[in-house]
């Protein structure tokens, strides 16, 4: 072997022991620092690949999925409910008053019964707002949750300040609300549910190429939504919380 040749290799060995000298530290230091992530092992790649994704659509404002907002009030049990302890649940979203003699009994047998088909689901909820805060008390809620058999512990009606829940529904949600002394109950308000996924998003069903956005809560697993033969709109509110909870 040559001395050029020997050379050449002293030359690279010596650049590998460089290099060693000076990055290889630095690099333990970053991954202490959290600045370089591992990448995550194989089986959690895999993991991850398999994951089960629903092909329900998210509801987009300006091009960004929509988030629950943020809210805090008082539920049938005294306890203050906030968005957070939703998190990680699927949950279906509603409006109501107690006093309603229109479509809220319907609204709300409807979702006892969507209540009893997750029933061994501990991250399955419902959320429920009074609009009439000042008649509906947390006493007044608890006795309609009694009379209408609501077991559900991360079912929790609401109660709190009108403003605030007024802004929710209209704002937070585009479910309309309003007082209306000519109407009957003295309330106006949006018959359908929302319905929320684990990370706090709102979720729909793709009905013809577009989202349905909302489920019509007063159509029960009896009647149908049109003449076409639709599927009955409680029935694929479930199918769609089921998927929700395989997520």
């Amino acid at each position: 072997m040559s001395n050029k040749t020997n050379y050449s290799y002293i030359g690279i060995a010596f650049i590998i022991l460089l290099f060693g000298i000076i990055f290889i530290p630095r690099i333990v230091d970053r991954i202490k620092n959290g600045d370089v992530v591992r990448n995550e092992s194989r089986s959690d790649q895999a993991k991850d690949k398999n994951k089960y994704v629903s092909d329900l659509a998210f509801l987009e404002i300006n091009s960004q999925p929509k988030k629950v907002p943020s809210f805090s009030f008082t539920d049938q049990n005294g306890n203050t409910v906030t968005n957070k302890d939703y998190e990680g649940k699927v949950y279906v979203l509603e409006f109501f008053f107690t006093t309603c003699p229109t479509i809220c009994p319907r609204m709300n047998r409807n979702l006892v019964q969507i209540q009893e088909e997750f029933k061994g689901f501990d991250n399955f909820g419902v959320a429920s707002f009074t609009i009439n805060p000042e008649h509906d008390t947390v006493e007044v809620l608890k006795a309609y949750a009694k009379s209408y058999k609501i077991t559900n512990p991360n079912w929790h009606l609401m109660t709190g300040n009108e403003e605030q829940i007024y802004k929710l529904a209209n704002e937070g949600f585009n479910l309309y609300t309003a007082k209306d002394d000519e109407a009957e109950g003295g309330f106006e308000h949006s018959g359908n549910f929302a319905l929320i996924d684990k990370n706090g998003f709102i979720r729909s069903r793709i009905v013809n190429g577009n989202p349905i956005i909302y489920y019509n809560g007063m159509i029960s697993e009896a009647e149908k939504i049109d003449d076409e033969g639709m599927s009955e709109e409680i029935s694929i509110l479930k199918e769609d919380i089921a998927k929700l909870l395989k997520e």
